[in-house]
């Protein structure tokens, strides 16, 4: 028990610590990680588990569109690219299909690599925190 309240403690230093855009690359490996949950729960045909999990990076995807600084153009391609993301997630739900979902996540890492690239360039730019 005293290594799992380190643990915690550890992680709600570091998403308190965490910088805005490094929130954002922690929200796209939680989303990336519920995604491979819900794929093996499919697999292993625990409806349940795969729910919960799928619902999970529902609310990771509403929670990074309703956050999007619609006065940058490029929030609208995000956007897009978040409400097909959100259309997927849906129908991977409906019937429970981890080809829809391995889809999600192969969009989700894509997406995430990019955030990671543009942290490093601003980071090297100096016009980054994070």
């Amino acid at each position: 028990m005293p290594f799992s309240n380190a643990y915690t403690q550890y992680n709600n230093s570091k998403i308190l610590t965490a910088s805005p855009a490094e929130l954002v690359l922690m929200l796209y490996d939680g989303a990336i990680k519920f995604g491979n949950v819900a794929i093996s729960a499919m697999e292993e045909k625990d409806i349940p588990k795969a729910h919960n999990n799928i619902v999970k990076v529902q609310r990771i995807i509403d929670h990074l569109r309703m956050t999007l600084d619609m006065s940058y153009p490029v929030a609208k391609d995000f956007d897009r690219v978040y409400e097909y993301l959100a259309r997927r997630l849906l129908e991977a739900n409906t019937k429970k299909d981890k080809e829809i979902m391995a889809e999600v996540c192969t969009h989700l890492r894509s997406v995430r690599d990019t955030w990671k690239e543009v942290m490093r360039i601003n980071r090297e730019k100096g016009t980054l925190n994070g």
